[in-house]
């Protein structure tokens, strides 16, 4: 499975940046030779994505190496720092793109601007990439989901803002054929704004899971229902997950009846890894802490299970060198 999942992570990435080195050398070439600054400017796109597809090949393929000594759930964060610099580089295009058709509308406003029609082929470039960035989008979302790598879901992201740049610059294109230049840059203006949110959720999405801010409601309450079918396990008293790329370590704490033997609790609790095991999607390994059950842990709410970790740190004291 994981064999598979790095195939389709790295074929994803390897299409994208075949992709866009064609799509570089065309929109540059027919940029300069059409006299279209919009297809110019999505030529320097392409050239900027040619560069962080390399950083993600690069950060996948060291997210494959296998655990060691230093690193007993393998090197999968690679994949969320991969994700981190994707959304880093979107800002940063966003912003760019954003001044730079800012400054444009401005010396139209000014009157300082010079107009030089573009050639039609132009056009048919602009549509082309419109097309192929359609293709690319789905399928590379379609990947995003089959691998849940988060490499691959920004990948896709980045090709959804190429959409929209690319569409920009044929509706500018058209109509500065037509005698309205302003178009172009206003209309990408609109577009960096997309880009910008879009780059903001990648960095938040992998922020979230360099974070591990997990387990989320829906984990620890399939996690407390599949307890309730273990004879034995009286009550779930505290939950903790950790995020290691696609793979989930799962700490918790349950109550048992105090009379049984050492043996009988550590059966109960082999119980327990193997049904989550079975059960959870991505939750690679399962620490399970049992104690007698205490009566002020009866009934808790799954809210209240997932405080307890913070509830037992506020009561221990602060150490300080």
């Amino acid at each position: 499975m994981t064999h598979d999942r790095d195939r389709k992570s790295l074929h994803a990435i390897n299409l994208g940046l075949g992709t866009n080195i064609l799509l570089a050398i065309v929109k540059t070439t027919f940029g300069v030779l059409g006299h279209s600054p919009a297809l110019l400017a999505e030529g320097i796109n392409s050239t900027s994505d040619v560069a962080y597809y390399i950083a993600a090949s690069i950060f996948v393929r060291m997210a494959n190496k296998p655990a060691d000594s230093d690193h007993p759930y393998g090197h999968r964060q690679f994949e969320s720092i991969g994700s981190l610099l994707i959304g880093s580089f979107v800002v940063t295009t966003a912003l760019a793109v954003f001044w730079d058709a800012v400054d444009k509308v401005w010396d139209f406003v000014d009157g300082v601007a010079e107009f030089t029609r573009s050639h039609p082929f132009a056009l048919y470039v602009a549509l082309g990439t419109v097309a192929v960035k359609i293709f690319l989008t789905w399928y590379t979302r379609r990947l995003g989901r089959e691998t849940q790598n988060p490499v691959v879901a920004a990948l896709a992201h980045d090709h959804r803002n190429d959409l929209f740049s690319a569409s920009a610059a044929s509706i500018g294109i058209f109509l500065g054929q037509r005698g309205l230049p302003w178009v172009d840059p206003l209309a990408g203006a609109l577009v960096a704004l997309l880009i910008l949110r879009t780059g903001v959720f990648i960095l938040r999405e992998s922020s979230t899971d360099l974070m591990a801010i997990i387990p989320s409601h829906e984990l620890a309450q399939r996690i407390s229902d599949l307890l309730k079918g273990i004879d034995g396990v009286k009550q779930l008293e505290e939950l903790q997950a950790h995020r290691f790329g696609p793979h989930i370590v799962v700490n918790l704490t349950i109550g048992i009846d105090g009379a049984l033997s050492v043996h009988e609790g550590d059966r109960i609790a082999s119980q327990v890894e193997e049904l989550l095991l079975a059960s959870v999607p991505h939750v690679r390994r399962i620490h399970v802490h049992y104690h007698p059950a205490e009566e002020d842990h009866a009934g808790l709410t799954i809210d209240e299970i997932l405080d307890q970790p913070k509830r037992n740190r506020s009561h221990q004291p602060e150490l300080y060198d």
